[in-house]
């Protein structure tokens, strides 16, 4: 099997699904939590996460890691809810549905691609060995 600095080319794209697994549950994470609000009234609700992932080495993993998007809360007026303060405002998820269904697709996408590279290699390497029967 053709090898790149020490990986092969399926190591490379299992790392890829690798990240884009790790993308997927963050991503699907801030959708299930898109309309949460505080436990507590004026509480901060839930903050939006991101997967940043770190090239490295051809020897290593990506470095993956999670971290909290610092952008504002959105705000709304709701006197009568649990969550809303004292002046009746209410703070919801920073969480945009849109932005998240867009960020799935594209690692879906990037999944899948990882996917066919890892079976046309599996087939290449089928093949070749057949040719070597012959």
């Amino acid at each position: 099997m053709a090898q790149a600095d020490g990986m092969t080319g399926s190591s490379i794209a299992a790392a890829g699904l690798r990240v884009q697994q790790g993308r997927l549950r963050v991503m699907t994470e801030n959708l299930a939590n898109a309309n949460s609000t505080a436990s507590t009234p004026g509480g901060d609700p839930y903050r939006r996460k991101i997967a940043v992932f770190e090239p490295v080495g051809a020897e290593a993993e990506p470095i993956g890691r999670v971290v909290r998007d610092t952008s504002p809360f959105r705000v709304t007026q709701s006197p009568g809810h649990p969550a809303a303060d004292a002046r009746g405002t209410l703070k919801l998820p920073n969480v945009d549905p849109a932005t998240e269904m867009a960020g799935l697709r594209a690692a879906m996408g990037a999944y899948e691609s990882n996917l066919k590279v890892i079976a046309t290699l599996d087939d290449l390497n089928r093949r070749t060995v057949d040719l070597l029967k012959i």
